[in-house]
């Protein structure tokens, strides 16, 4: 039996990660996302609040996600929720 001269691939294999993936956060206390036109209507009411100045588009809708995510979970704490 003869062997080539080329190099053998091998796979590496990664050492186990400690931190859950993006997979398993969804599934659990992060699988809420609040829909779209609640945190647009959120974002564009603190637009209008700071006075209505250009350039905040991204800080406005992340806080609004934050706050919307923030409410859902202080509802679930006190048991408000609808399990389903």
């Amino acid at each position: 039996m003869k062997h080539s001269n080329s190099p053998q691939t091998k796979l590496s294999s990664s050492p186990p990660n400690p931190e859950p993936s993006a997979a398993e956060l969804a599934t659990g206390a992060l699988s809420f996302v609040p829909a779209p036109d609640e945190v647009a209507r959120k974002a564009y009411f603190a637009f209008v609040n700071q006075g209505s100045k250009p350039g905040h588009e991204v800080q406005h809708w992340l806080k609004a996600e934050a706050d919307l995510i923030a409410e859902r979970n202080r509802t679930r704490t006190h048991g408000f929720h609808n399990p389903t």
